[in-house]
């Protein structure tokens, strides 16, 4: 039996084409359809309260229209199914879905919605409504806005349970966005809605996040994979059906009351397979996992799951290194389960999920559901524990945002690790802590002062990256003091933040000395020490802030010989005019970018017109998917919209991204970098050579092969011009004998 339970992700959404009869025939079905799945939750009164948000949001939003052309009311009532039905949430969330967009986008007010609904549903409200605009250019808004929903979550988490409803929603309905609009939100999913999805034990949601924005951001591997699955699809429901019987019976015979079947793995975590183990689809063995769930009581959860464990791994051997006890040490996200990977019918190798109901329910529902089981309890639960720590370095945050984001990222949506201190109890940390995390996790000062670490009773580094089930103890100096190189191993924004406040503390002392050299010169041009005159200095030296610039003054980096060129004007200084215009055309972003006419660039024909440059992270070439980014330095610069930096630039900076594309020009070619693999065999390289040079006339410009028992490597960088000819040449080579694979550079620089 195979459970093929994922959303038609590559079905075209339907045109809209409605009356207005019509519409308001779907609008109240929708509306009823809602009012059902809440039913089993409705306390007395809750049905007006949620029949007043409905009949309010339909007010205020009655003259808008999503870009598909339906009403917008539709949005926010399927944001509210999301939340009830794939969620697992009540009528606050319900009420708070239903009002999400109007603080924002109509005339009703957060004091509207605290007077008809309270001040509860209100804060949800404003934790969702977006900041409408950033002053300063270099802030990210998007990582503005999410920096607000998290200072929220902290007291509420249904903020960002609705947030995620909101986000699902939107990359349902994609389709009729423009294509810049569809990388900027699929990066920005990819980037932190999905992880954080992870996070909140919302499986099914990350894997459909994840799934949809493969399929903007890497459309054809998307299709292949897709079609693929789909072909095989009988295939795999016979296997699975074979692979189930002999387990089936035996679970019966002992009286088990469960449901098995198998479902198939997402198209992103396919993908993400093939590309990391360098496997084509045919080779990656786990399409699918085998799920048992049991219908256990709370006491006898546990030993039910390892009973069954023991009966699948007496029918098909296991392989050791890939039992996951998640039973004894549950996830971060409350996920709990036994998952082994056995050998099945046919030498292939299988992933089997055992769990009980109640596991299940938390694994599909998440949050909600993990706090639903919980009520009662006093203990102070990872939840609990995870929002402190968020809490905790929101507290203490003055960096910019988007550094924030990233921080945010690596401490707070990695996977964890568990290791313990010296008298065994357990602290849990990201994947790749240090030691030096660790140390700061169990108080600042001992961060601070700490000079190295005993794990396992072994002397190790401060930057020792630790795995789990690791035992340590920190060594500390009162002589240690935070240094600078401590930030590029810590992975905890708490770490970092620290860390930050205690160079930051040593720096302003230098920085005094500075302070007064700055001073004297001012002066003695007769220009005042002002904050508005040290800030112009501060961009005139393409630094951040301030205390940059006088510690830079200070540590005598910056001499201020240029200050002669300023001009000073009352007691104001005035920037020396720049000698040449380099990228400033570009860059009144917000003005720019919104103009039809710089919508478009096209390059080749006219590649005299505008400059740009070619980002050396993904050497796009002509032919490959593309986007213009603004960068304040370098003027435009262009990527691939599957280069390995894209997600966090679209995520972080959408509004710098322009729309490109390429015009045919057969006179230019651009480097580009292939990596072959295959058997040593005598005449090889001859072999290769020909085919580049010698049949398809492509100039090579440089070629590197290395080889080792029997089997050659080589990097060879080519001359294209486009990605017809780059495709036509990878074929050609593929079918050389001995060839295992060609592949193009991602990431590697081509110089």
């Amino acid at each position: 039996m195979i459970d093929e339970q994922q959303t038609v992700l590559d079905a075209p959404l339907p045109k809209y084409n409605l009356n207005e009869e019509q519409e308001k025939k779907e609008i109240i079905r929708q509306y009823r359809a809602l009012l059902k799945s809440l039913r089993p939750k409705l306390k007395k009164g809750d049905k007006e309260l949620v029949r007043h948000a409905f009949e309010m949001a339909a007010e205020a939003h009655k003259t808008m229209r999503r870009k598909s052309g339906e009403p917008y009311i539709l949005h926010p009532l399927a944001v509210a199914m999301i939340c009830v039905e794939e969620i697992g949430l009540g009528v606050r969330s319900t009420i708070c879905s239903l009002l999400h967009d109007t603080v924002e986008d109509t005339d009703i007010t957060l004091e509207d919605v605290e007077r008809e609904f309270g001040i509860e549903i209100a804060k949800i409200v404003d934790g969702l409504t977006k900041i409408a605009n950033v002053i300063d250019t270099n802030t990210s808004q998007q990582a503005e806005n999410f920096k607000k929903i998290l200072l929220t979550l902290t007291d509420d988490p249904r903020v960002i349970l609705i947030k995620l409803a909101d986000r699902l929603h939107n990359m349902r309905t994609l389709d009729s966005m423009k294509r810049e609009k569809q990388l900027k939100v699929s990066s920005e999913t990819v980037w932190v809605y999905a992880p954080l999805a992870h996070r909140m034990g919302l499986y099914n949601i990350k894997t459909e996040l994840e799934d949809l924005a493969m399929k903007y951001l890497e459309p054809e591997a998307y299709k292949d994979i897709a079609k693929r699955l789909s072909e095989t699809k009988r295939e795999r429901s016979r296997y699975i059906n074979e692979f189930i019987k002999p387990i089936k019976e035996k679970l019966i015979a002992a009286g088990f009351d469960f449901e098995m079947y198998g479902r198939p793995k997402s198209i992103h975590s396919i993908w993400n397979k093939i590309k990391k183990k360098g496997v084509s689809f045919d080779e990656v063995y786990d399409l699918f996992a085998i799920r048992v769930i049991l219908n256990s009581a709370p006491e006898k959860e546990k030993e039910d799951c390892w009973k069954v464990y023991s009966m699948i791994t007496d029918e098909y051997l296991p392989s050791t290194e890939r039992l996951r006890d998640w039973l004894s040490n549950p996830k971060s996200n409350g996920y709990e389960a036994l998952h082994t990977t056995v050998m099945g019918p046919q030498g292939k190798w299988v992933e089997v999920q055992i769990r009980s109901k109640r596991m299940n329910e938390i694994a599909e529902k998440g949050l909600a559901a993990h706090y639903k089981y919980k009520e009662g309890s006093s203990d102070e639960d990872r939840f609990d524990k995870w929002f402190g720590q968020i809490r905790e370095v929101l507290a203490t945050q003055d960096t910019d945002s988007v550094d924030f984001l990233q921080d945010f990222k690596t401490s707070f949506l990695a996977e964890d690790i568990y290791v313990y201190t010296p008298k065994g109890d357990v602290k849990m940390l990201p994947t790749g802590s240090t030691a030096l995390d660790f140390a700061f996790s169990v108080h600042s000062a001992i961060g601070s002062r700490c000079i190295g670490a005993k794990v396992h009773h072994k002397l190790v580094p401060i930057s020792y990256k630790l795995r789990s089930g690791d035992q340590i103890e920190i060594i500390t100096s009162n002589k240690q003091k935070p240094s600078e190189d401590w930030l590029s191993f810590i992975v905890t924004a708490k770490a970092k933040s620290k860390i930050k406040d205690a160079l930051r503390e040593e720096k302003r002392k230098v920085a005094d000395d500075g302070k007064y050299i700055l001073q004297r010169k001012l002066e003695g041009m007769g220009a005042a020490f002002t904050p508005g005159n040290i800030d112009e200095l501060a961009h005139f030296y393409k630094l951040s802030s301030q205390l940059d610039l006088l510690y830079k003054i200070a540590t005598k980096n910056i001499d201020l010989k240029e200050l002669k060129d300023f001009h000073v004007l009352g007691d104001r200084l005035e920037p020396p005019k720049p000698k040449t215009v380099v990228t400033e055309v570009h860059y009144d972003h917000q003005k720019a970018i919104n103009k039809k006419d710089s919508e478009l660039i096209i390059f080749g024909e006219s590649s005299d017109k505008i400059q740009y440059t070619l980002a050396k992270c993904c050497n796009p070439i002509p032919g490959d998917d593309v986007f213009g980014f603004v960068s304040t330095a370098k003027g435009l610069i262009i990527h691939r919209t599957n280069c390995p930096n894209a997600a966090q630039m679209l995520a972080n900076y959408g509004h710098r991204v322009v729309k490109t594309k390429w015009a045919k020009n057969k006179e230019i070619s651009f480097l580009t970098g292939l990596r072959i693999i295959g058997l040593d065999d005598v005449g090889v390289i001859n072999k290769i050579t020909n085919v580049i040079s010698g049949e398809m006339k492509v100039n090579i410009a440089a070629l590197t092969i290395e080889s080792a028992e029997g089997i050659f490597q080589g990097t060879i960088k080519v001359f294209v011009h486009d990605k017809e000819e780059l495709a036509e040449l990878v074929e050609r080579l593929k079918q050389l004998n001995g060839i295992q694979s060609v592949d193009r550079f991602d990431t590697e620089e081509i110089k």
